[in-house]
């Protein structure tokens, strides 16, 4: 897509919760050509206190705002479809922050309003940028494990007491995998494409839990089984991410260290030292057993928005597709049916957005 707007594109934020604080801002002030002008928030005084003469005002004018050019959603969930319908509609480009939208319908819905007004549409899917996906692509790449017949993902935290607020709350959009679920589903679909179904099983495990806090999702592949894990009850020790192929395994330890740095704020996004991570992965061959410690690639998620800026100037492809934002949703969607109705359950997606989805986002080792 091309486009007469010319630099820097004039960006509007809306929502300076943890997501909107802690990564949204940061990263949008990091990218050259990008001017970070508004932030719709209902505390102005939080805002200022960390972006000193940013305009701040409403959700919805922010959304509208006639001086903006990019709009990045980072609202409770239940309002990201509302806000970025009306910003499309409004002739804005937008950035939805994960989850896309509530479900599959609303998804859809999205990606015809932004074709029908000739905008771009991406959702943040951040952990592409993550260490030990880097990591993993750079694995596959190599060829070292041969077949590729196992992928397994862990996103779990240590949080035994239950909280106060919408995300543990009974609700549209709530609960862990409603949260996490979309980056262990995107990052699987970016590394293997589409699976053919889906197998998934949720709990609430911590005491006093109204949503679910563990969940196990299985996406089912011709020759290969992808593995999903989130958990509220980890204290930590396992691996975050590994690979079983027929010549070798992969694991890698530990978390990318992005957020951790983005909360101490003390080393900014595309500066020297950002997204370092010392935990080597380890490959270990199958016939000898030899285990050799792989160092990770850079990583920096600076890289979503420099590529969301260049496909806004028309210099490249956006950094996650909307028909990627679709399948997401439609797995998504599928692993709750799956848990509800106890059994395997196929995806329900079309034809059209199936090849759509393979001429975006084809995947690396399928």
């Amino acid at each position: 897509m091309t486009n007469n707007i010319s630099t820097p594109i004039r960006t509007g934020l809306i929502g300076y919760g943890y997501a909107g604080k802690t990564f949204h801002a940061p990263l949008l002030r990091a990218v050259p050509g990008i001017d970070l002008a508004i932030i719709g928030s209902s505390n102005p005084d939080r805002v200022l206190a960390d972006i000193p003469g940013v305009t701040v005002c409403s959700a919805e004018e922010a959304a509208t705002h006639t001086a903006i050019d990019l709009i990045v959603i980072a609202t409770p969930n239940e309002s990201h479809f509302p806000l970025a319908a009306a910003a499309l509609q409004a002739g804005k480009h937008v950035v939805v922050d994960k989850p896309f939208t509530l479900d599959l319908a609303e998804a859809r819905e999205l990606v015809r309003i932004a074709r029908g007004h000739n905008r771009l549409l991406s959702v943040f899917q951040n952990r592409r940028w993550e260490s030990d996906i880097l990591a993993a692509k750079s694995v596959l790449a190599s060829g070292a494990l041969g077949k590729v017949v196992h992928f397994e993902a862990h996103m779990d935290r240590f949080r035994p007491l239950v909280r106060q607020r919408w995300r543990e709350d009974p609700g549209p959009g709530a609960g862990l995998w409603f949260d996490l679920g979309p980056h262990l589903i995107d990052l699987t679909i970016h590394l293997f494409g589409l699976p053919d179904a889906v197998l998934a099983t949720f709990a609430a495990l911590r005491p006093g839990g109204r949503t679910d806090d563990w969940a196990h999702v299985q996406l089912i592949y011709p020759e290969m089984r992808a593995i999903l894990n989130a958990t509220l009850l980890s204290s930590g020790g396992l691996p975050r991410t590994f690979l079983h192929g027929t010549k070798a395994s992969w694991v890698k330890y530990g978390p990318d260290h992005q957020e951790r740095q983005l909360i101490e704020g003390i080393i900014a996004p595309g500066s020297p030292g950002f997204g370092d991570d010392a935990d080597p992965g380890i490959l270990i061959e199958g016939s000898t057993g030899v285990r050799t410690e792989i160092p990770p690639p850079p990583s920096d998620q600076i890289g979503y928005y420099i590529s969301m800026r260049d496909a806004i100037l028309g210099r490249g492809k956006l950094p996650v597709s909307p028909e990627s934002a679709i399948a997401v949703m439609a797995i998504l969607e599928t692993t709750f049916a799956s848990d509800k109705q106890g059994r395997l359950l196929t995806l329900p997606l079309t034809a059209e957005e199936r090849l759509d989805f393979s001429r975006q986002e084809p995947g690396m080792a399928r």
